[in-house]
């Protein structure tokens, strides 16, 4: 099964990588964490157990960690990658995953995956937690998306 040629939505992208960002474990504990010491921090500052200083301190916190989780870091990743700025075709084979251009092809054995994740508009192929490839489901026509999601599920464990 071969897809269509695709490229990349700089939005669409920057939402993924902000599903990869956020479904990570440590990511997902540390943002709890944060959550929990904010609102602790504000019913102390509510009961006049802590001063406006710690409050406004903890508040800060808070805010510079989301903001960095959803805007500083997918859009590091995004300008930092030149494949978000090339087109490409997918091929779905029975052996292996591959990606064509114009300038070259390159393919990776189904057991190269160790998970895979599927978010509003893409599906995340991941070689290990940190290292992924993204595919627009935009790539495929309607059954052939519905085939892609059979094929992975078969040959990639699930996230």
């Amino acid at each position: 099964m071969t897809s269509n040629a695709f490229t990349y939505n700089k939005p669409k992208v920057i939402q993924a990588l902000r599903y990869h960002f956020i479904s990570r474990p440590e990511i997902k504990v540390m943002m709890v964490v944060v959550n929990l010491f904010a609102m602790v921090s504000a019913a102390l500052f509510f009961f006049k157990k802590i001063s406006p200083l710690a409050f406004l301190i903890s508040s800060t916190l808070w805010f510079f960690l989301m903001i960095l989780f959803w805007f500083v870091l997918p859009n590091i990743i995004y300008r930092q990658s030149a494949t978000f700025k090339d087109s490409f075709t997918a091929v779905l084979g029975k052996e292996q995953f591959a990606i064509e251009n114009i300038r070259g092809h390159k393919g990776w054995d189904w057991s190269s995956f160790s998970t895979w994740m599927e978010s509003p508009f893409f599906f995340h192929l991941y070689f290990n937690p940190r290292s992924f490839f993204i595919i627009p489901k935009e790539a495929f026509e309607a059954e052939e998306e519905q085939e892609a999601r059979k094929i992975f599920a078969a040959m990639i464990k699930k996230k």
